[in-house]
């Protein structure tokens, strides 16, 4: 893309940061485990769930969500309390300008990590120092060819610590909860992916196809293994598919051929975080290099003060809005602690 083309204010007050989660399924209308539809505002999506197993009077493993949401927006979210024999609390006292409910409605499965479909995004920038001209025809290029997929800094804690910790837990020198565990191992294995994806980028061969790589759909982890004919080469240019990349773990590397070398020269200089990944019983796997967003928009708000631009779209599940920003401007935001990851 030719990295960003100026600066901006990110996330300078709640309302700059909208999301809202939509799920794959309506919740059926019964069945024992009740689904919220919450908006919150300035708050942590795992105190949400503590401070909804409270009211409920259930345990705080009796709550669950598809996906974390950033602390620091005003995000609308599903979470699900099991309530097995029991009847709908009384949420009387619960809403603050901070939380409200908007939907509940009972459903017969309970809502598992990851079981979601999509994100919709509005951001608002705040303070652009470049001419509307160029912000549009970047807009314009990223719409039609997409951006590289990479795990937001989000995924890796405060100034990347959660990466340093897996390194040291992966290498014995201490131990974790199991919750700790699993985000440790997480963004060890995100890093990991953004280094061989950073490397495609630098090479040109991030959108394109090397022979021997899988290709993937960017709505599901879904893989074409078979070499592309020509349809297959067509839906690639089209966006409907994407290059991918390895998300590491136990098994065969699913590519081969000059992909498969080109990545073993990446990773071979990771063979020891690699070897921690394996040891740790993740299995491989593989995401989409390209994320090209749905539905974009964009509109400008002036004023003496500042020029401000209202992005939106739509992103598959575990991809990241910043992933987007960046391609665009240097999104210069307060520092947070408490960051969470948008899924």
């Amino acid at each position: 893309m030719g990295g960003p083309l100026g600066d901006c204010l990110f996330k300078s007050r709640h309302e700059d940061f909208l999301v809202d989660e939509l799920l794959p399924f309506e919740p059926e209308g019964e069945g024992e485990h009740l689904f919220l539809l919450i908006e919150k505002k300035g708050e942590n999506t795992d105190w949400v769930a503590g401070l909804l197993a409270r009211y409920a009077g259930v345990k705080r493993q009796s709550v669950s969500y598809a996906g974390r949401k950033d602390r620091h927006g005003v995000t609308r979210q599903w979470f699900c309390v099991s309530l097995p024999g029991m009847a709908d609390p009384n949420w009387a006292g619960l809403e603050s300008d901070s939380i409200r409910i908007i939907r509940q409605k009972r459903h017969r499965k309970k809502l598992k990590t990851g079981a979601l479909k999509a994100n919709d995004f509005c951001i608002t920038l705040r303070n652009i120092d470049v001419e509307p001209a160029l912000v549009e025809a970047r807009l314009e290029r990223i719409s039609k060819e997409g951006v590289p997929n990479y795990f937001g800094e989000q995924r890796f804690g405060h100034q990347g610590r959660n990466v340093e910790k897996a390194v040291a837990m992966l290498a014995g020198k201490f131990r974790v909860q199991r919750n700790k565990r699993s985000v440790y191992l997480s963004a060890a294995r995100s890093w990991l992916f953004n280094r061989v994806l950073s490397d495609k980028v630098q090479q040109g061969v991030w959108n394109q196809y090397v022979p021997g790589d899988v290709l993937g759909f960017p709505d599901s982890k879904s893989l074409i293994f078979d070499t592309p004919d020509a349809d297959i080469m067509a839906r690639l240019d089209r966006g409907e598919l994407s290059p991918t990349s390895p998300q590491w773990g136990r098994g065969l590397p699913k590519v081969s051929d000059q992909m498969l070398s080109l990545e073993k020269t990446i990773v071979d200089e990771y063979s020891q975080l690699c070897d921690g990944l394996e040891r740790a019983g993740l299995l491989q796997e593989r995401r989409i290099n390209r994320l090209i967003p749905e539905q974009m928009t964009w509109s400008w708000e002036n004023s003496r003060e500042e020029r401000s631009l209202v992005l939106g779209f739509r992103l598959p599940k575990g991809c990241f809005a910043t992933s987007v920003l960046r391609e665009l401007l240097s999104c210069h935001e307060a520092r947070h602690e408490g960051l969470e990851e948008s899924a």
